[in-house]
């Protein structure tokens, strides 16, 4: 079975940012990167509202540029954005202002206090000048439905597998994901709510 959650190391290294939420003991957060995607993000929300389930979206600014409508289609039936930054980052390769400059300017599209780093990635000296701006969000449960090396079946098992009140789960709104995404999405939201969770946005 592939590990879809951060090692703890991680989690104690950087106790700052958000990992997931313990004291939500009835439900889980699903989150999307990458989009918006023309079809792929209008039919995730499709999806979302069978199961009246709230989500937050991790968008690109430049996707936001190229795709207003469904940016304000996902505000508009009530679920939460992030900043993903402008050209998905590499933080690890990037110098640090240019970085910053990057993720306040998708934030000129984006408008929000929520922030996750591409790759789930960022060098201290970036993370020291975004955590005094946004909420840093990561994740505790990686779907993996952007990987060629892991099936439809797994990734949809994988994360059941993984889920706990509390859970902040990554799925990806993307061209590369779509094939995995359009398979587990239904499954995971039909398992998640046999068992009595809720589905809610990020504050």
């Amino acid at each position: 079975m592939i590990n879809l959650s951060p090692p703890k190391f991680f989690q104690r290294l950087f106790p700052s940012l958000i990992w997931s939420f313990p004291d939500e003991k009835d439900a889980v957060f699903l989150t999307f990167d990458d989009g918006p995607t023309e079809d792929i993000t209008f039919w995730v929300l499709d999806q979302l509202k069978k199961y009246n389930a709230k989500a937050t979206f991790f968008v690109l600014g430049k996707n936001v540029e190229l795709n207003p409508h469904i940016y304000e289609r996902i505000v508009s039936e009530g679920h939460k954005v992030g900043n993903h930054t402008y050209s998905h980052q590499k933080g690890w390769a990037t110098d640090t202002s240019q970085y910053v400059e990057d993720v306040d300017f998708a934030n000129g599209f984006v408008h929000s206090n929520l922030f996750r780093p591409p790759y789930g990635r960022v060098k201290p000296s970036q993370l020291r000048v975004l955590k005094q701006r946004y909420k840093i969000i990561m994740w505790d449960v990686l779907s993996m439905d952007y990987s060629r090396r892991v099936s439809p079946r797994r990734v949809v098992n994988n994360v059941i597998n993984h889920i706990h009140p509390g859970a902040i789960i990554v799925f990806h709104d993307s061209r590369k994901a779509e094939r995995s995404l359009r398979y587990a999405l239904p499954r995971v939201l039909e398992a998640i709510s046999q068992k009595g969770l809720k589905f809610k946005s990020i504050e």
